[in-house]
């Protein structure tokens, strides 16, 4: 029998060719309102307690009606290309990562293109639920190192509020509303770097965490209405116990491939959905404790924007500094899962 590591294509070196890219600026957005665990008590039968031990949240923040992914992203974005040193002009492409657009079309990156200004750039909406921000971090550093672009710009965002069922108490407790956005620029003398990346999917794993309704599968109805099938369905068991397995494994394969263990890096990013299974992936892989950055109880499941949000943390908390080595981890609904290797530049 041929095992799944003999199956599968394999890289023994980093990904070469190009010129080296690096992520010259970060900012996040977050909307003002904040839903605590208090709030949803009110709603549903569940409990502070129960809401912390379980998940690690505490509260989110959630958008107020009429708020749209793309006003979040937009905020995000805008900051970013400000910290950056540049203009909206100088943007030459715009790479969405969301789970919740603004609407099916068009896309949110036009929404956003719009919104900032940037007249000269294209783009699109990526979707890969909560691995969005490094497929699109991944996307936008080959764009900018084949020399296609300068600086492209990348967007993790998601209104997660306005596809989850407030009456059920094993998805609503988990998520919340988010962006953030970095500038990826070919890198210079001294800059950080995008070192190497590695992704896969798995569609086996579809319907243990998906929107049932909505597209050309099941088209809006009373009776899809009526069934709630427009909202996020999970389960639970089988999410935590892959994303645990995968962020593990997705980890140690970059770690591997770049000649590195676990101690050398200086900070783990992972996609933050769940406390429990961020600390277990990082036991599994050696992380020491310190080296992991977990913010969830602030924020919630943001989706695509956990790990901008995350990053951002750091930063702010001195935990992440020029020249450090990070590792970024992700699995999302699909199922996908990604990591990539990086130097922060600033």
């Amino acid at each position: 029998m041929v095992s799944e590591r003999q199956r599968r294509p394999t890289r023994t070196a980093p990904r070469a060719g190009g010129r080296p890219t690096t992520i010259r600026s970060l900012a996040t957005y977050v909307p003002p309102r904040v839903l605590t665990n208090a709030d949803l008590e009110k709603m549903v039968e569940t409990s502070d307690e129960w809401i912390l031990q379980r998940t690690g949240i505490r509260e989110r923040h959630v958008v107020d009606p009429g708020v749209a992914t793309s006003d979040l992203g937009g905020a995000a974005a805008a900051k970013a290309i400000e910290r950056a040193g540049l203009t909206p002009e100088d943007i030459g492409v715009v790479i969405v990562g969301t789970v919740t657009p603004d609407m099916l079309f068009p896309s949110t990156a036009c929404l956003i293109q719009h919104k900032i200004g940037a007249p000269y750039a294209w783009g699109f909406d990526l979707s890969a639920a909560c691995s969005a921000f490094t497929y699109s971090l991944t996307v936008a550093s080959q764009l900018v190192a084949t020399g296609a672009h300068d600086h492209a710009l990348v967007v993790g965002a998601d209104v997660m509020s306005s596809i989850i069922d407030y009456q059920d108490r094993s998805t609503c407790v988990l998520f919340g509303d988010g962006a953030g956005a970095v500038v990826v620029s070919a890198a210079g003398d001294g800059d950080g770097r995008i070192i190497d990346f590695e992704h896969e999917i798995d569609g086996s794993g579809g319907p243990a965490l998906c929107m049932p309704a909505g597209g050309s599968l099941r088209p809006p109805s009373h009776q899809t209405i009526d069934q709630r099938m427009h909202y996020v369905k999970q389960d639970g068991a089988t999410v935590f116990k892959f994303a645990v397995r995968k962020t593990e494994e997705i980890a140690r394969r970059v770690l591997d491939r770049n000649g590195l263990a676990a101690n050398d890096l200086d900070l783990f990013v992972s996609h933050q959905a769940n406390r429990r299974i961020i600390r277990s992936a990082a036991e599994k892989l050696g992380v020491a404790e310190d080296k992991v950055i977990i913010n969830i109880e602030r924020f919630g499941n943001t989706t695509a924007a956990t790990i901008p949000l995350a990053l951002n943390d750091a930063v702010c908390g001195g935990r992440l500094k020029k020249g450090d080595l990070v590792l970024l981890a992700s699995v999302g609904a699909g199922f996908t899962v990604g990591a990539v290797l990086l130097r922060w530049g600033f």
